[in-house]
């Protein structure tokens, strides 16, 4: 299994989840875990993600999710396979 880290992260307003699971549903991905918080009007969401069946690059679901959170309205949606996170955090 392939994982990927997903974060979201913008001001709050109706729909940006489900925007984000529409496009990960189309392209066959995987939701295995999912953790939101919204401070004052601010949303915060950390999904871990199943990429084994994604038929593109890795890149293209990273651009691809980055033009998501622009056409939402200043919404940044980050990714990161899941070893270089861990790698991250270990330091």
């Amino acid at each position: 299994m392939k994982k990927c880290i997903i974060t979201v992260i913008g001001k709050d307003t109706v729909g940006i989840i489900a925007k984000v699971c529409t496009y990960l549903a189309e392209n066959g991905i995987n939701i295995l875990d999912i953790s939101q918080t919204i401070i004052k009007e601010y949303l915060n969401m950390m999904m871990i993600v199943d990429i084994s069946t994604f038929n593109k690059d890795f890149k293209v679901l990273c651009d691809e999710m980055e033009k998501l959170g622009e056409e939402i309205g200043s919404v940044s949606i980050r990714c990161q396979k899941e070893e270089i996170f861990e790698k991250m955090h270990r330091l």
